[in-house]
C-alpha cells in the first residue's frame, strides 16, 4: 500500500492555518473589499514569478508545463470570483459566519466527485465529513448568528458567504487538475495574476478607495499577500497533487478554528466550552477523514 503523504496533510493544514487569517487582515485594511481582494495577489504575484523563473529548467527537466493553459484560466478566474463575493460578503456579516459558510467546499467537492466520477467514499471517511462540518457550525455557533447582524443584511452576507463556496470547491477541483501538469510555483504565478487581473476592474468600478491611505495602511495588503496567498494559497497548491481533493478540502475547515482563536487572541472574543467541543469535534473529524482516506 501507498504510504500516506503526511507532508503534504502537514503542510495543507499549514495553509489552512495561513488562510484563517485573511478574514481579519481584510478587516483591518482601509481599502474597498473587491481592492483588498486585488492588492493580495498583485502584491504576491511578482514573488511567485520569481520562484517560478528560478524552478523553470528543473520544472522543463521534469516534463512540467510552462506556459498557460485553459485549466490556469480557469483556476484563476474560479479564485478571483470566490474572494471578489467572500470579500464582499465580510462587510455584510461577521468573519465567523463567513468563514464558516465560505468553508462548506467538501459537501460540494464529495458530491461532484460522485455524481460526476462515481467515486464511492468509505464509511470513516463521510463520518469524519459530517462530524468536522458539525464542529465548525458549534464552533462559530455563538458568533454565527442572526443577532450579531443588521437583519436583512446580515443574511445577504451570509448567502454571499454559501455562494463562494461553490467558486472554492471548482477552484480546488481545477487545482487538483493542474497539478498534475505544472509545478506549484508555475501554477500559483499564472493563477495569481490571472485572478489579479480578473478582480482589477472590478476593484476600479467598486466604491472606496482603490489605493491605500497611508504606508501603515499597507501593511494589512501585505500580510494578505505573505501570509494568505503565499502562505497559505501556494502551500495548499502543493498539498493538492499529494491528497485526494476530498480529504484536502475536509482538512481546510482547520479555517474557522484558526479565525476563532486569532480572534480570541487579538479581540478577546470569549471561547466558550460548546465553542471548544466544536473545535474539538471539527480536528477529530478531519483525523477520521484522513484514516478513512487512507
Amino acid at each position: 500500500m501507498k504510504p500516506f503523504p503526511y507532508a503534504a496533510f502537514c503542510a495543507l493544514l499549514l495553509g489552512g492555518v495561513a488562510i484563517g487569517f485573511g478574514g481579519i487582515l481584510m478587516r483591518l485594511s482601509d481599502v474597498n473589499a473587491i481592492a483588498s481582494a486585488f492588492w493580495r495577489l498583485a502584491l504576491a504575484a511578482p514573488l511567485l514569478w520569481i520562484w517560478a523563473a528560478r524552478t523553470g529548467a528543473s520544472d522543463r527537466r521534469a516534463g512540467k508545463r510552462t506556459d498557460v493553459s485553459s485549466v490556469l484560466v480557469w483556476s484563476g478566474a474560479l479564485f478571483a470570483i470566490e474572494l471578489g463575493i467572500w470579500h464582499v460578503s465580510l462587510h455584510y456579516t461577521n468573519i465567523a459566519n463567513s468563514t464558516l459558510l465560505a468553508n462548506m467546499a467538501p459537501l460540494c467537492i464529495a458530491l461532484w466527485l460522485w455524481l460526476r466520477h462515481g467515486q464511492r467514499f468509505t464509511r470513516g471517511f463521510l463520518f469524519g465529513m459530517a462530524l468536522a462540518i458539525v464542529g465548525a457550525i458549534f464552533l462559530v455557533g455563538p458568533s454565527a448568528s442572526l443577532a450579531n447582524g443588521a437583519g436583512a443584511g446580515h443574511l445577504v452576507g451570509d448567502g454571499l458567504a454559501l455562494l463562494s463556496t461553490t467558486f472554492y470547491a471548482a477552484y480546488q477541483l481545477m487545482v487538483k487538475a493542474a497539478r498534475a501538469h505544472y509545478s506549484t510555483a508555475r501554477l500559483m504565478a499564472w493563477s495569481s495574476t490571472i485572478s489579479a487581473l480578473v478582480l482589477l476592474p472590478w476593484a476600479l468600478a467598486t466604491a472606496g478607495p482603490f489605493w491605500p491611505g497611508s504606508a501603515a495602511a499597507w501593511l494589512p495588503l501585505v500580510a494578505l499577500a505573505l501570509v494568505a496567498q503565499l502562505g497559505g494559497q501556494t502551500v495548499i497548491a502543493y498539498a493538492f497533487a499529494h491528497l485526494p481533493s476530498s480529504l484536502a478540502s475536509i482538512s481546510l475547515l482547520i479555517q474557522p478554528l484558526t479565525a476563532a482563536v486569532a480572534a480570541w487572541a487579538l479581540f478577546g472574543e470569549t471561547i466558550g466550552p460548546l465553542r471548544l467541543c466544536g473545535g474539538a469535534l471539527l480536528l477529530f473529524g478531519i483525523y477520521l477523514s484522513k484514516r478513512g482516506s487512507a
